[in-house]
């Protein structure tokens, strides 16, 4: 259960790094989505590292840096990037339902859904389509 846990928290340490380039990529409403959805990984973090630091087991810290799946270089890239960070993200919290339970399923489940609705809004402000996945989180 832990274990997943901690995937999870490296998950949300590489998203937080993620949303650096981006926002700085980004203007008006989508500049202000990128600081909302960096807040939402942070607190998420923020959580994680408490729970895991209470039940005494490893706490994954952040890596100096990431690296980046392309260059973010303009809005489109930027947009791009927000969408593949927020899938990540859900894949892992995904990959984390079958390992938990109680409150922790319950936690897992809502970083899945937290992270899949960012992605959607992402698709939708980068004009994918369909804005919408059927199994969010699942490879395709």
């Amino acid at each position: 259960m832990s274990e997943a846990l901690a995937a999870a928290l490296s998950a949300e340490h590489a998203a937080i790094y993620a949303y650096g380039p981006i926002g700085v990529r980004l203007k008006g409403a989508a500049a202000e989505q990128a600081r909302s959805a960096e807040a939402a990984h942070r607190s998420r973090r923020d959580a994680l590292v408490l729970l895991l630091t209470e039940r005494g087991g490893p706490v994954p810290g952040a890596e100096p840096a990431y690296a980046l799946p392309f260059p973010v270089t303009d809005e489109a890239g930027a947009l791009r990037l927000a969408v593949e960070v927020e899938e990540r993200t859900a894949g892992v919290w995904r990959a984390a339902l079958p390992a938990t339970e109680g409150a922790d399923r319950t936690r897992a489940l809502d970083g899945l859904t937290d992270a899949a609705v960012r992605a959607t809004r992402w698709r939708k402000a980068a004009g994918i389509s369909p804005t919408t996945v059927p199994f969010p989180g699942r490879p395709a």
